[in-house]
């Protein structure tokens, strides 16, 4: 018989957590003001509010730390890094930054002024933020299949050609500093972008005079997609595919907290030596001096390391083994999911889930607290609150799915916990009629409100 599928890698040390009551939980979502993002850590059972900075380092990053160059400037760690970036990514010049956000910063603040426009595939929270702080606009070019939760399309991360011609044919190419490319998309589900589209979007661009930027804090997996999807790429290494996804691309940003597999770190990466220039200086003034750009070097030496890791095949093969497991038990039991399932995250329809609340109580938001309520499960929502308000009117805006996102860490939890998870949703599911209302916001912040909002439950 065939043997079964098994994870490319053995349990060495374990991290004891705790199962609380449901009466405990009750009391810590109040006072956390109904925003898990304001629960401590030992309040929570299964912790997916993000994938983002809590994957499991392996045996080699952790020796790899021991060697860690502390020098200010010129330390080994940096070239050692440097040189990982160059040989996956083909860019020549590089900034380390402290994570993803910081590099978004640094760049943006090089390249982004008042009354650009930004296009892109469903910019992400702390993107859409950079470029609105700038009092410029981002634009979503994503193609319409990504908002049909139900479409079979292997791709859902595209970027709609001819909505992205739309936009370099109305404005100038002065006013587009960039195309910016999510890979995967996180904001439509975690979903992959074809390398015909990252060709044709370049092709496009160079028509237009408009660079193209990569948000590619989850290249390798979706390299991994490419691989598997599209057929002239089925007998090419993850490294050769990543190659040529990079080729199409002028600069890159790097939150290496994810594909990297790292607690900290990110960066940018240039094709063009006058780019990199002009944001040393704002590398430098943010981050730290360009050769550790605040990061230690034990956290370059484990970055470089989990580059390499992250781009084998095995690795990658169990990662998005697992968050599929989740999505299939999660499917069986009707709970209607963002199809196919993504690379990092099982993202959750709340609006189908919850179709009776009224989009201003807050349908993905009701459902993490009831996630969490339900099973110490905790989840984030990728709806309207994270959607925030239009910089103009000051109203709402809401998206055209609500998602609550199960992000799964890497190399962290078993499919036990994935089956804990898929149980928890099939209760609530089971009870969904009884759940009557949602939340209204008591306090928010003008910018990115998710992190930090504070809210009641509608009615009180």
């Amino acid at each position: 018989m065939e043997l079964p599928f098994s994870e490319s890698y053995k349990i060495k040390m374990v991290e004891a957590i705790r199962k609380s009551t449901r009466d405990e939980r009750e009391v810590w979502i109040k006072e956390a003001k109904y925003n898990v993002f304001n629960l401590q850590s030992y309040q929570v059972y299964i912790d997916l509010l993000t994938d983002s900075g809590t994957g499991a380092m392996s045996d080699r990053q952790w020796s790899a730390m021991m060697l860690g160059d502390e020098s200010y400037a010129g330390a080994s760690s940096y070239r050692r890094l440097k040189e990982t970036v160059r040989d996956i990514t083909g860019f020549e010049w590089f900034l380390p930054t402290h994570q993803g956000r910081a590099a978004e910063n640094v760049l943006f603040s090089t390249l982004v002024k008042e009354g650009d426009i930004v296009p892109g595939n469903s910019h992400f929270d702390t993107t859409k933020g950079h470029i609105e702080f700038r009092k410029a606009a981002a634009v979503d070019c994503t193609v319409d299949a990504a908002f049909d939760t139900s479409a079979d399309h292997p791709f859902k991360g595209n970027i709609d050609l001819l909505k992205l011609e739309d936009v370099l044919s109305e404005y100038p190419p002065e006013r587009i500093p960039f195309v910016i490319v999510t890979i995967t998309c996180n904001s439509s589900g975690g979903q992959p972008v074809s390398m015909d589209n990252l060709r044709a979007v370049r092709e496009m661009a160079n028509r237009y005079g408009v660079p193209v930027v990569f948000d590619a804090a989850r290249f390798a997996e979706n390299a991994y997609f490419i691989k598997k999807r599209e057929k002239l790429y089925s007998n090419r290494s993850i490294r050769e595919i990543a190659g040529e996804m990079f080729s199409y691309a002028d600069a890159m940003t790097m939150s290496s907290k994810k594909d990297a597999i790292v607690n900290m770190g990110g960066f940018i990466a240039f094709r063009k030596e006058e780019w990199f220039r002009k944001a040393s200086v704002y590398n430098i003034m943010f981050e730290g001096f360009i050769t550790y750009g605040g990061m230690s070097g034990r956290d370059m030496n484990a970055l470089a390391r989990g580059l390499e890791e992250g781009t084998e095949f095995e690795y990658l093969d169990t990662r998005v083994r697992q968050v599929e497991y989740l999505g299939q038990k999660l499917r069986e039991y009707d709970i209607p999911v963002q199809t196919p399932i993504g690379g990092h995250a099982v993202f959750i329809d709340a609006g189908k889930f919850l179709p009776h609340l009224p989009r201003e109580e807050f349908a993905a938001q009701t459902l993490v607290t009831e996630l969490y309520l339900e099973g110490g499960v905790r989840s984030t929502e990728i709806g309207t609150l994270l959607a925030d308000r239009d910089p103009v009117t000051r109203e709402n805006r809401y998206p055209a799915v609500e998602y609550v996102r199960l992000a799964i860490p890497r190399r962290v939890y078993t499919n036990n916990h994935m089956n804990v998870v898929a149980a928890a949703m099939k209760n609530i599911y089971d009870r969904r009629e009884s759940i009557i209302r949602g939340y209204t916001i008591v306090r928010e912040a003008p910018i990115m409100r998710h992190f930090t909002i504070e809210l009641k439950p509608a009615g009180e």
